[in-house]
């Protein structure tokens, strides 16, 4: 896992701000820390953090207020939670799943629990991320073969046309229209140019989606390597 994942804490107490601020940055984890609600999201904005550890009652917003307003934010929706809470029942820790925190953890706490719930969650994020782009790949290759498919319909259209033009010129044949040879010559040069525009099209959009695809790739792991992360996943659980 890389070591310099962004964790944003978020506590009305200096104490375990600081706490959690000097242990983590010692794992090396790059640590921002909010002493609310209002002032987290301040900070989410300009940090995006891979991760959010955080306190619910709070002065201002409350976890849950500010979880709800995160997980409604399509551009920080998909950023995991850790919430820290005083209230242990169930009905509170429901609460919290059903807003989408991906942990819940009561006070008082054990640093070691809290530091492998930490990695596990950003363990699953890593290995629901490979999915995405596993499937981002194969929605490319689904828009580009639709692509290459509607452009070989209007290919096979477009030589159909030349072939019924250039009947017009060949000898023997009477050009029923009664266009002239230039005209004739003219809407071959038409239908040519159409075609060329279309395959120039396909090719650029070809090459894009070759890029993307590219991109997406730099940040894949090998197909035997997410499954390993996940079986190793599942047997810790």
């Amino acid at each position: 896992m890389n070591p310099y994942k962004k964790i944003l804490i978020v506590d009305d107490e200096p104490i375990n701000l600081d706490f959690f601020d000097v242990m983590l940055s010692k794992l090396g984890f790059i640590v921002e820390k909010a002493a609310d609600g209002v002032e987290a999201l301040e900070k989410v904005k300009v940090f995006y953090p891979d991760l959010i550890i955080m306190d619910n009652i709070m002065p201002k917003m409350t976890g849950w207020e500010v979880t709800k307003t995160l997980k409604g934010d399509p551009n920080f929706q998909d950023i995991p939670i850790i919430m820290l809470s005083a209230l242990g029942d169930v009905k509170n820790k429901v609460e919290g799943f059903e807003l989408g925190v991906d942990d819940y953890i009561t006070k008082p706490f054990n640093f070691v629990e809290v530091l492998a719930r930490i990695r596990a969650v950003l363990r699953h994020r890593e290995l629901f991320s490979q999915i995405v782009m596993r499937d981002s790949r194969l929605t490319l290759a689904e828009e580009l073969s639709v692509d290459m498919k509607n452009n070989l319909v209007d290919f096979i259209k477009s030589i159909d046309e030349l072939d019924s033009v250039i009947a017009l010129v060949s000898p023997g044949e009477e050009n029923r229209e009664g266009n002239t040879l230039p005209e004739l010559l003219s809407m071959i040069k038409e239908k040519t140019g159409l075609v060329r525009k279309s395959i120039a099209e396909l090719d650029a959009r070809i090459e894009r989606t070759i890029a993307r695809w590219d991109d997406i790739k730099k940040d894949e792991i090998g197909l035997q390597t997410l499954e390993s992360r996940i079986r190793k996943t599942l047997h810790q659980e």
